[in-house]
């Protein structure tokens, strides 16, 4: 690969970053961090998890449901000792001083708007991704980073893994040759929404539960009723108002490819696609997507299927051994193809290996999962002040990435030239209508920062 296009002004602000450090708040090298949680779910569930046993402490619970948020609040009573707080308005636990950090774990269209505030109100924050719901969300978090000196380290997990480091100093040193062609895949057996290949349906609307406040889980989008479905396994990823549809998961494969790279950006994008298998159901996001990408000199597919019941990630065997994949059939896989040899890279843990002529490996390193590595990276950088290994400016281009093949698709599968200096589309005003959404004036995501 002899020419790319990076994104110089965050890489130079990157550097600097890891000399001089993030001023204010720091804290002791014996200091133990408090954390508040935003969303009781199962993500929520296994960080505080994984944080309590790193030696953080919980202080708040926050969720709109409220026998969500009193399960999470006896679990981490049972695992640390002391019971959090419980608060459905998560602004009280950021008026808390004692408060170092905060996690968002919410549905993505919750991501944005506690992230923000949270940094304003002096709080670094562990944000899950997908970062951001639209293109002009993920800036302005960056703008409310950099402002307030705040640390947002996205749940990009893979940014904290050895292997993907070696596999990223193997083909900047050239070793795979000129890279023309590179495969992304989210060959999904299944969508959270589509459990058992099931198509969705709504089904019909129901009074609002006692311990459900529905119009603070709705956000910042459209008023409509109460549908129980909705809230079960995930299914608000069918809904554009509530998600990135797959990109919900491939992000993590799409980050991956792009860091390899040295963080490229796109120059077009055009995305196929539809819902060919789930015909006629009340899902929006399709359930097969296809998109090419156009860089300076290679070609980035991303393959994104949720019913090819064949397909399977890499199992917790594989991520905590020395095991790979069986590559075939591997739905979360990255495939680099050099002048010299092919690299397969698999996602939290998968390893990689590199391949030349007859199916002859070259070279290979198995992997381990990141997760509590990267866990670890945030509360370091919490005390050190530190650039995170999954820095919100870095992992953005990932992000929008992903919102490019969403928004080709959105706008009819048309081709779309980006200009990454101003983060838009190309004399095209339905495109660029979609890179922020209109929030409802209560939950609005605020336009300056």
């Amino acid at each position: 690969m002899k020419r790319r296009h990076f994104i110089k002004t965050v890489m130079n602000s990157a550097a600097a970053m890891s000399t001089v450090g993030i001023s204010q708040k720091v804290l002791g090298a014996n200091d133990r961090v408090n954390l508040a949680l935003i969303g009781c779910g199962g993500r929520g569930g296994l960080l505080v998890r994984g944080f309590i046993d790193d030696g953080a402490h919980i202080s708040y619970v926050c969720d709109v449901n409220n026998n969500r948020m009193g399960e999470m609040a006896s679990l981490i009573t049972e695992l640390q000792g002391s019971a959090p707080r419980q608060v459905k308005d998560f602004q009280k636990a950021l008026d808390d001083k004692d408060v170092d950090a905060v996690i968002v774990a919410t549905p993505n269209h919750w991501h944005a708007l506690p992230t923000i505030r949270s940094v304003q109100a002096g709080k670094d924050v562990y944000l899950e991704k997908p970062s951001s719901l639209t293109i002009r969300e993920g800036r302005l978090m960056i703008e409310a980073a950099n402002k307030y000196n705040r640390i947002i380290q996205v749940g990009a997990q893979n940014r904290s893994a050895p292997y993907v480091h070696a596999a990223k100093e193997y083909v900047q040193g050239g070793k795979l040759g000129d890279i023309h062609r590179v495969k992304v895949f989210g060959m999904q057996p299944k969508l959270s929404f589509n459990q058992n290949g099931n198509p969705f349906y709504l089904g019909n609307p129901a009074p609002v539960p006692d311990y459900l406040d529905w119009d603070r889980w709705l956000g910042g989008a459209p008023a409509r009723p109460f549908y129980p479905s909705i809230l079960d396994q995930y299914a608000w990823i069918a809904f554009w108002d509530f998600s990135a549809g797959n990109l919900d998961d491939a992000v993590h494969q799409l980050d991956i490819a792009l860091n390899i790279l040295g963080e490229p950006v796109p120059l077009s994008v055009v995305t196929a696609g539809g819902k060919f298998h789930y015909k006629g159901d009340d899902s929006q996001t399709p359930d097969t997507q296809v998109t090419t990408y156009e860089f300076d000199d290679f070609i980035m597919s991303l393959d994104l299927a949720s019913n090819t019941r064949y397909m399977q990630k890499s199992t917790s065997t594989i991520r905590r051994n020395d095991k790979f994949p069986y590559w075939t059939q591997n739905s979360t896989r990255i495939e680099f193809y050099g002048t010299k040899e092919l690299m397969i890279v698999g996602r939290m843990g998968g390893g990689w290996l590199t391949m030349t002529s007859g199916g002859r490996v070259v070279e290979k390193m198995y992997g381990r999962v990141p997760d509590d590595a990267h866990r670890q990276n945030f509360l370091e950088c919490i005390k050190s002040r530190k650039r995170p290994a999954g820095d919100i400016e870095i992992f953005n281009n990932s992000m929008n990435v992903g919102h490019m093949s969403n928004i080709s698709y959105r706008v009819g599968n048309r081709k779309l030239y980006y200009d990454s200096s101003k983060e838009c589309f190309i004399n095209d005003p339905e495109a660029n209508a979609l890179l922020k959404f209109d929030y409802r004036e209560k939950y609005k995501v605020p336009e300056s920062v």
